[in-house]
């Protein structure tokens, strides 16, 4: 399992860093992508790339902090060059729910990492909230630079999902899949095709169920790849395999009935 987004550097992770490493180990996670949110942050996701073989990096600024994390395309090129485990742009993007920063900041700061991702030719990880025609008008200008895209912790409608496809994008869902009145989310993840889908904890936030109201980490993403995988191997069944599964289950039953009458 790869645990595509999450923040090793926050507390309490990073507080108890070896524990929670060799917990994801156990479980099966090959891969941890911890992720930058602003210019700070930086300097702790570079030293937790060198602290484990399977720890990969981004650069980029979070659309809460654009207001007071300036960035140029040219910066953002500068820090991702600096390492060859920092293989994406972002957290990145456009949030108008909790308008941290304002809109035109977020609008500014998206487009430059837009422009470094495809000078880079590495993908950008985009949060997206509130903002879904935004956000696409802004992807769809560069539709034609082979702009690599990942919509991040996806919650978004089935409509922006289809647009985003025709961009060639990947989605990765979250614990927020596990949540009870999270149906519409299973639907559009069961309409996306599944080498389109990534799955991430976005640690230490959103615990996925059994585990919400705690502390999230990478060892719990077997609780979003099983809700993942089950609903969307029975989207994509076949009519003849879903034909198949339930004769079976018939003549099961109906091995059963005559035994009965027979007694």
């Amino acid at each position: 399992m790869i645990d595509s987004h999450c923040h090793l550097d926050r507390e309490p992770l990073i507080n108890n860093f070896e524990e929670v490493m060799q917990r994801a180990k156990n479980v099966g996670i090959e891969k941890i992508l911890t992720i930058c949110t602003t210019n700070k942050n930086f300097s702790e996701v570079e030293n937790l790339v060198k602290k484990d073989q399977i720890i990969y990096g981004t650069f980029g600024i979070h659309p809460h902090e654009a207001n007071t994390n300036s960035i140029s395309k040219d910066q953002i090129i500068k820090n991702v060059s600096k390492n060859n485990k920092i293989i994406g742009v972002g957290e990145t993007g456009l949030d108008f729910y909790y308008n941290n920063s304002d809109k035109v900041s977020q609008i500014n700061s998206f487009e430059e990492h837009i422009l470094a991702s495809i000078e880079l030719n590495k993908p950008i990880i985009i949060h997206s909230r509130n903002a879904e025609d935004e956000t696409f008008e802004l992807l769809n200008k560069y539709k034609n630079q082979n702009i690599k895209i990942l919509m991040h912790c996806y919650t978004g409608s089935l409509e922006l999902a289809k647009k985003m496809l025709d961009l060639n994008s990947y989605f990765s869902a979250s614990g927020i899949i596990t949540f009870k009145k999270s149906a519409d989310l299973n639907n559009t993840f069961n309409f996306i095709p599944s080498d389109k889908i990534l799955i991430e904890t976005d640690s230490p936030f959103l615990a996925p169920v059994p585990k919400r109201g705690k502390t999230n980490e990478p060892s719990y993403l077997k609780y979003t790849l099983e809700p993942v995988s089950y609903t969307h191997l029975r989207a994509h069944e076949t009519r003849e395999e879903r034909g198949c599964r339930g004769g079976r289950g018939k003549k099961k039953g109906g091995g059963g009935g005559g035994g009965g009458g027979g007694g």
